[in-house]
């Protein structure tokens, strides 16, 4: 195992600059309106009711975030939550919107879209993202009923048509063991992947998965390691939470570019996060942005490049979330 990190680690090196960040993924809305939920995911555990009820937030609050993801230095992961929560015309509106404080197109990972939604979007976005999760077909079907794989290939196919990159996430942890590592290289490469998102499972109570062992980090960066050395200039993304900040280390060497999933605004400031940024540089990675360190923002300025419609509401969201974050940091 050492051996194999050691061998992705200078993979990674001849391929990018030493250096990792933290990657923020913005949600606007919760809620699961498949006929059954993935079973790790813990909605599952909710009656019907209560789990397709969307919750959804307002621009300006998702507009907020992302100038605390541009000011903090974080990359900008990918905007995702419930499939047709947004009109394509709001859609567009809030992309348009995003782009303008970032400077750049982002991520989408919101279902499956038609060829028509991504021509739609196609001004505002670098690519989709596909939650394929799990590979070995046997295991995809039992823990995820209603996400087949197919509509998502179908996607890729488009998006590749029309000039859009393609991502997709996957979760070690499921059942399936690293000898499935040839179904993952075999998908990367029929279906022009560029990006993806390697997350360990992270088990909820009451789902199938409780009284499990999680994924161990050797494990998951074993998974890493082998994606580098296959793919040596992939944008390989780890996930990681709160509990397992000792991770950042070994799946930075095993090859990863960046980290995501950690609660960075409930956690700002906190040990967990100085210890992924302390676990970065022991990896060899100068960590872009910061965790732990809040720099001055003026706030007016900062909403100045936004719709006038959203300016004064982004401006308060955005001192909210400023207030909570110095919480941590002092």
């Amino acid at each position: 195992m050492r051996g194999l990190v050691e061998q992705a680690n200078k993979v990674f090196l001849e391929n990018f600059k030493p250096e990792t960040c933290f990657e923020r993924a913005i949600f606007y809305s919760w809620a699961c309106k498949l006929d059954k939920c993935c079973t790790f995911c813990y909605m599952s555990t909710l009656p019907k009711e209560l789990r397709t009820k969307e919750r959804v937030r307002s621009i300006p609050s998702l507009l907020a975030e992302t100038i605390i993801c541009k000011k903090l230095g974080w990359d900008y992961g990918f905007l995702s939550g419930g499939i047709g929560v947004f009109s394509d015309e709001k859609m567009v509106r809030l992309l348009k919107e995003t782009n303008k404080i970032l400077g750049e197109k982002i991520w989408v990972n919101i279902g499956v879209l038609s060829k028509k939604q991504m021509e739609k979007f196609k001004p505002y976005i670098k690519g989709v993202v596909g939650t394929i999760e799990v590979l070995d077909p046997g295991l995809h079907k039992k823990i995820c009923p209603s996400k087949p794989i197919g509509p998502v290939i179908n996607m890729f196919r488009q998006s590749k048509e029309i000039g859009l990159k393609n991502a997709m996430t996957l979760i070690v942890g499921l059942g399936e063991t690293i000898e499935d590592f040839k179904l993952l290289e075999q998908f990367i490469k029929e279906n022009n992947i560029s990006k993806i998102h390697i997350y360990g499972l992270n088990i909820q109570e009451g789902t199938v998965f409780e009284g499990q062992d999680p994924p161990t980090k050797e494990y998951q960066a074993e998974w890493i390691a082998r994606t580098r050395i296959a793919f040596p200039k992939l944008d390989i993304q780890c996930g990681i939470w709160s509990d397992r900040a000792e991770y950042v280390c070994i799946l930075l060497k095993a090859g990863a570019n960046s980290i995501s999933k950690f609660p960075a605004l409930r956690k700002f400031g906190s040990e967990a996060a100085k210890k992924v940024e302390n676990e970065a540089r022991k990896a060899g990675r100068k960590f872009r942005g910061s965790l732990t360190r809040l720099p001055e923002i003026n706030v007016e300025k900062e909403v100045g490049c936004i719709d006038k419609e959203y300016r004064n509401l982004t401006a308060k969201k955005l001192r909210q979330y400023l207030k909570q974050m110095m919480k941590g940091s002092s």
